[in-house]
């Protein structure tokens, strides 16, 4: 597919098909924004350039947080929006609007315990470990722990409700009035016809522009050439519509990296053997960070090593701990995951100087020993020390996803650089501007697929209401 992504007048222009609400996207997004427009009567059309919806939420662990559910509640887990909104606001240095993270987290323990009730998604919270910047255990996942079962619960949810999703179209062109009234949209299909169709309302979910290495070069040159494990069709559809149209564009140089990427498996290897009280080290076996900061910000610091490259050093309790993510069971069925019963043949596996990382594994014992802080401010206060067997990971620093984007009023309406707003477009996801700050450093985990639901079901509602009304 080829058409270039642009803003045409809709004058004159005819359409082959009229529907009431576009959606273009079908990762969570678009199906929670599909699901949501349905239920308020409005029967939309979403369109997927896939020839199935994945998108990025299946390339991620499927995990949303939430404060406040009653799976939570179940747990004796407490929490709250309020609390929530603190951390994502500490993580993001407080560069995030507090309107949105208002909106957000009072939105999504709601879209949680909807998505189960009404749609029977088996969530449950991730319970065995803490992730970084959460003050609560508040990730909610379905049984795998994984993106593609997450979207494949959602694309069959939709199927059941009734929601028309047109794969192999991809959105290449909208068609606007002088006032930004979205018209209607072109959708390119594989043979490479176009197909004109008229909407009353439009929803981009169609995520961001990690994909676009032109984009990521003038928004985030620190992440230039570096490896992307995100869905190659986030290509920045949204933004450069959006410039089109005279929207806002904020935080474009926000995105979530991910420092543990395993290579050259290219698999994702849980955080979790971080926060466990494992650690990275170099290829010459030396510690080089406070790996506990996050992931995020750590993508950049594991790509300024020498090569790119660090591996993840833990221990059995802590893999069995993050066998739990489908993502790690298939690191060790490739044989990423390595395993050994002493410090020496661990460094031998690795190919590092063993008198270094012995050193290093020393040097960390004394740390959990004494509950001490290291130079680099992490503190081993309550963490386990590693016994035998021993395992690592080879992995490198990730760009996963932008979290910059369209910005959006409190109904996910997208608003424009003059102040006013765009009548009929709507933006929820990647789209639309996170909440992550201005840089890696803000983002805190499950950031992504928070705005994604949350986002999602205020924009399917919304337009739905603005069709009917």
């Amino acid at each position: 597919m080829s058409a270039q992504r642009q803003v045409l007048p809709a004058e004159g222009v005819s359409f082959e098909v009229e529907v009431p609400l576009v959606i273009v996207g079908a990762g969570a997004a678009g199906l929670v924004a599909a699901l949501a427009a349905i239920e308020t009567g409005v029967e939309p059309l979403v369109l997927e350039r896939d020839p199935v919806p994945r998108g990025s939420t299946a390339l991620s662990a499927g995990l949303i947080p939430a404060a406040g559910t009653r799976f939570q509640e179940a747990l004796g887990i407490a929490d709250t929006p309020d609390l929530f909104a603190r951390d994502i606001q500490r993580k993001a240095h407080g560069d995030s609007d507090p309107g949105l993270v208002s909106l957000v987290t009072a939105e999504i323990p709601r879209a949680i315990e909807w998505l189960a009730d009404a749609h029977g998604l088996p969530f449950s919270v991730v319970n065995d470990f803490n992730y970084p910047g959460h003050s609560a255990r508040r990730m909610h996942g379905l049984p795998s722990r994984s993106g593609r079962e997450l979207v494949d619960a959602l694309r069959q949810a939709a199927e059941s409700a009734g929601v028309q999703v047109l794969t192999g179209a991809a959105a290449t062109t909208l068609f606007a009035g002088t006032d930004g009234r979205i018209a209607g949209v072109a959708a390119e299909r594989p043979d490479g016809t176009l197909e004109r169709i008229g909407c009353r309302a439009l929803v981009l979910a169609c995520n961001g522009y990690g994909g676009n290495p032109d984009l990521v070069r003038r928004h985030i040159p620190e992440m230039d050439g570096a490896l992307y494990f995100g869905h190659p069709g986030n290509t920045g559809d949204a933004a450069l519509w959006g410039e089109g149209l005279g929207a806002e564009l904020r935080a474009m140089s926000a995105y979530q990296g991910h420092g543990s990427v395993a290579h050259p498996h290219g698999i994702l290897v849980t955080w979790a053997v971080v926060m466990e009280g494992g650690f990275q080290v170099d290829t010459q076996g030396h510690r080089f960070s406070n790996e506990t900061h996050g992931y995020s910000e750590q993508a950049a610091i594991v790509l300024r090593q020498p090569g790119g490259i660090a591996w993840d050093v833990f221990d059995a309790r802590i893999a069995g701990v993050a066998r739990q993510f489908e993502d790690f069971r298939q690191a060790e069925a490739t044989g990423a995951v390595l395993r050994a019963d002493t410090v020496e043949e661990l460094a031998g596996a690795m190919h590092v100087p063993e008198a270094a990382l012995r050193e290093t594994f020393q040097a960390v014992d004394r740390l959990v020993a004494t509950g001490g802080t290291d130079a680099f401010g992490r503190s081993f206060s309550g963490v386990r020390t590693l016994a035998a067997p021993f395992h690592a990971v080879k992995v490198t620093g990730a760009l996963f996803h932008t979290q910059g984007g369209l910005a959006v009023g409190t109904d996910a309406r997208v608003l424009r650089t003059d102040g006013g707003i765009l009548p009929n477009l709507f933006a929820a996801g990647g789209a639309a501007v996170g909440v992550s700050g201005l840089d890696a450093a803000g983002y805190l985990s499950g950031n992504g697929l928070l705005t994604a639901v949350a986002l999602g079901r205020i924009a399917g509602k919304a337009a739905a209401r603005l069709v009917r009304g």
